[in-house]
């Protein structure tokens, strides 16, 4: 495959993947037209079949760890003076989340923005709650993609809430940190607990971006050795990938600062110290993903230089085996004529003549060549 088909197909790749976002998000326009602000229409893919409800309720010296219960087991919690974290996994039972609007106060617009999986990471400030959405990411051993999940928390004084689209998660930490009674977020309330999620999303990128590198170093490797077409798949399927993390990521800045201001009331001053590290966290994750970018397109001139390269050692063998035949087929051509009056034709050393001139041409030229370092 030539170098302008491979290069062809990469764009079309990106073309593609471009033109899938277009029309996901046409398609969810397309599901509200005509409905009133606050209609609950899920938006995204069913990833599980049932929803899943759990809750840790703590204090510094009280823990209670309830997994895969009812709704009206959560609702005790609402006016616990301890604090509580509600997770729903599956958001698809648009039911259920009625229910958690009604229950909890949860404005309609919050639970619009939380059913549209293909959300900006981005937060809402409301009266009595904060509604945070982002994106957790996990790698893909098997495919090497990264494969995004949203999740959206709500933060009030006594409960934070969190909706996951579907099962397994980056908050395991979270939980063992959680059920030791001398840590730190026992004793906090529920904005050191919403910090503490998102520090475990942030926390996840850095484990990511070390996946990533260590792919991109064997990529790199492979395309200084052996560029092939496989190459350049996985150069634009990195950088497609990479596209992906800096649209999750770049928004999450804006609302770790919104959060570390503390507008709504709702964070704490003692934490804004943490959300402030956060921050600088997410900074890194920034400048890292860049840095990558610079890498993928720095790898993509090294394979077009390679192929060039290889091509060009190609052509050189070829001219040199043509030049070589130019003077040997111009000696047999004048031989070959059909004339009958024509020199040397009966000489009787004439044939070995002919082949020492073809042969002392070849051995000039060789010589001559490697004189001027040609092969």
């Amino acid at each position: 495959m030539s170098l302008l088909e491979e290069s062809k197909q990469g764009v079309q790749s990106l073309l593609k993947e471009s033109t899938r976002s277009v029309q996901s998000l046409l398609r969810i326009r397309a599901k509200e037209v005509g409905l009133p602000p606050g209609t609950l229409v899920h938006v995204g893919g069913r990833k599980m079949e049932q929803p899943v409800l759990s809750f840790f309720d703590y204090d510094p010296v009280h823990l209670d760890i309830q997994e895969n219960v009812s709704f009206e087991s959560c609702l005790q919690l609402k006016e616990s003076s301890t604090v509580s974290w509600i997770n729903l996994d599956g958001i698809h039972d648009i039911p259920l989340i009625e229910k958690f609007g009604s229950e909890f106060g949860i404005h309609p617009l919050a639970l619009e923005d939380i059913l549209n999986t293909e959300h900006r990471p981005k937060i809402e400030d409301f009266e009595d709650f904060s509604l945070i959405i982002l994106k957790m990411l996990q790698f893909n051993e098997t495919s090497g993609e990264i494969e995004t999940e949203q999740v959206s928390l709500l933060l009030s004084k006594r409960y934070v809430l969190s909706f996951q689209e579907r099962p397994g998660d980056v908050f395991d930490g979270l939980r063992d940190r959680l059920q030791r009674s001398n840590g730190r977020i026992r004793q906090r309330g529920t904005d050191y607990l919403a910090y503490a999620l998102l520090d475990s999303i942030v926390d996840s990128y850095f484990h990511i971006l070390e996946k990533v590198g260590d792919r991109l170093a064997l990529l790199e490797e492979q395309v200084s050795v052996r560029p092939d077409q496989e190459c350049m798949q996985q150069i634009h399927r990195y950088k497609s990938e990479l596209i992906k993390l800096r649209k999750s990521i770049w928004p999450l800045r804006d609302v770790i600062s919104e959060l570390q201001r503390g507008e709504s009331g709702l964070i704490a001053e003692s934490t804004s110290l943490y959300l402030r590290d956060l921050y600088d966290h997410t900074i890194q994750v920034l400048d890292t993903v860049e840095i990558f970018r610079d890498t993928v397109s720095g790898l993509l001139d090294l394979y077009l230089s390679s192929i060039s390269q290889r091509m060009n050692e190609v052509m050189q063998v070829l001219t040199i085996m043509a030049t070589i035949f130019i003077p040997l087929t111009f000696i047999a051509g004048i031989y070959g004529m059909n004339f009958e009056y024509m020199p040397e034709l009966k000489w009787r050393w004439g044939y070995p003549a002919v082949w020492g001139l073809m042969g002392g041409c070849l051995l000039g030229m060789l010589i001559y060549f490697k004189r001027k370092k040609w092969f």
